[in-house]
């Protein structure tokens, strides 16, 4: 299977063909389906790199869906939705989806966020050699870059991959103020502005899932109209 292969999601015909041709004349190998039960068929028989995944499918939830695929693989998700509200974007990105689209929606910027999640590191492989230990800890907060786990007073926080690398860009910079604008080149590997209320919602689960795992400190501080810190 191509480095470079994507797989489609969509129940409406037009859509999915739309996407499809402009993916392939991007130069990636795209597969395509119409429904959640063979959007998890085909990520089961041979995963491909990025999921864009329709939230309103015919037979399933999308949100499950992708519940289900982040179980199952390390794929990206890229949501499209027509239900851009915010209720909606925070539950599928607490389910593990790597970004969203409102529909209607740019061809070219569709292309372009495909593009920036090809581009994003997939999580290492094991490593069958000891390496120095990469830890970052600071008060009762632990980011194991190595294993890609996060610990409050030892016991481990289940995050997603985003939030466990927008976590690891405030971590390795304690008490310095990261502008959303940066999040999004480190983690997103975009420029695009619209994709500010993507940092912060993917900012509001992380903070809920660490206070729900009871961390005191440090704490994630937003500075208004600027960006993100932790602090003690």
């Amino acid at each position: 299977m191509s480095e470079q292969s994507v797989l489609v999601v969509e129940d409406t015909e037009e859509i999915r063909e739309l996407v499809c041709t402009v993916l392939r004349r991007a130069g990636t190998d795209v597969r395509a389906v119409a429904s959640g039960a063979e959007a998890l068929a085909e990520v089961r028989r041979d995963a491909p790199d990025v999921v864009v995944l329709d939230l309103g499918l015919p037979d399933a939830d999308g949100t499950e869906v992708c519940r289900q695929i982040r179980a199952e693989s390390e794929c990206y998700v890229l949501m499209l939705t027509a239900r851009a509200e915010e209720v909606d974007l925070l539950i599928g990105l607490a389910v593990g989806a790597d970004g969203y689209m409102a529909k209607p929606f740019s061809p070219r910027e569709l292309v372009a966020r495909v593009q920036a999640l090809l581009r994003r590191p997939r999580v290492p492989a094991p490593r069958s050699a000891p390496v120095e230990e990469s830890v970052l800890r600071l008060a009762e907060l632990e980011v194991d870059e190595d294993s890609r786990e996060v610990r409050v007073d030892g016991a481990v926080v289940d995050l997603t991959r985003t939030e466990f690398d927008l976590l690891t860009a405030l971590a390795s910079r304690p008490g310095r103020v990261l502008q959303r604008e940066t999040l999004l080149r480190e983690v997103w590997q975009t420029d695009w502005e619209g994709s500010v209320r993507l940092v912060e919602a993917h900012m509001s689960n992380l903070r809920r899932k660490l206070q729900a795992a009871g961390l005191s400190s440090p704490s994630i501080r937003t500075v208004r109209g600027v960006g993100y810190r932790l602090v003690a």
